[in-house]
């Protein structure tokens, strides 16, 4: 079977955009949490300086030490996340995108794999920014963990695809995988047939 354009197959493309955004926003900002800070270029920490100072994440911030220790100890779990990010998903991203543009339906159950444990981890933090407290913009405090109203709905904007684009791609792999296994095994019982 000779290969499809990606430009042919429009959920393919959005995977492939997506990850290819993805792999950057993990090296550049997410991974931040996990490397030696005196590994960490000075542009990088701008980015994430920036971002903090501009958004008040509770997750990135509270897991990079922003709001003090006790809180970084607290978000142990999303540190485990993050970790996850590195080792799995980062992993995914690069042979998703390859198998993505060679249209290659062995990474199917790879995709699959990522895209439940990532619509699984991501609500978990979808739930932090929503339980996060609000603050009117005169009074947010950057060393508290608390967010304006504008912060959350940035906050929002900005997570929810992580949740939006994995969820269907859970959905589209496991049609897409159970496709495959229904022309195997139909192929299968014709060869016992004969």
């Amino acid at each position: 079977m000779s290969r499809r354009p990606l430009t042919s197959r429009p959920l393919d493309l959005i995977y492939f955009s997506f990850f290819f955004m993805h792999t950057f926003a993990t090296v550049v900002v997410d991974l931040q949490a996990i490397y030696p800070p005196h590994l960490i270029p000075g542009a990088m920490k701008g980015v994430v300086d920036y971002y903090l100072t501009t958004y008040n994440d509770p997750l990135i911030g509270g897991v990079m030490g922003f709001f003090g220790p006790a809180k970084a100890d607290a978000l142990n779990w999303f540190r485990t996340f993050v970790t996850m990010e590195a080792f799995f998903q980062l992993p995914v991203f690069l042979l998703g995108m390859r198998g993505l543009y060679k249209d290659s339906r062995a990474i199917y159950v790879l995709l699959l794999a990522y895209a439940a444990s990532a619509t699984t981890t991501t609500l978990p933090c979808l739930t932090t920014i929503l339980a996060t407290p609000v603050t009117p913009v005169s009074s947010a405090d950057p060393s508290s963990i608390s967010v304006s109203p504008e912060q959350r709905l940035s906050l929002l904007t900005s997570y929810v695809p992580f949740l939006v684009v994995p969820l269907l791609m859970t959905v589209d792999m496991g049609f897409r995988v159970l496709s495959l296994v229904r022309v195997g095994s139909a192929a299968a019982e014709r060869e016992k047939r004969k």
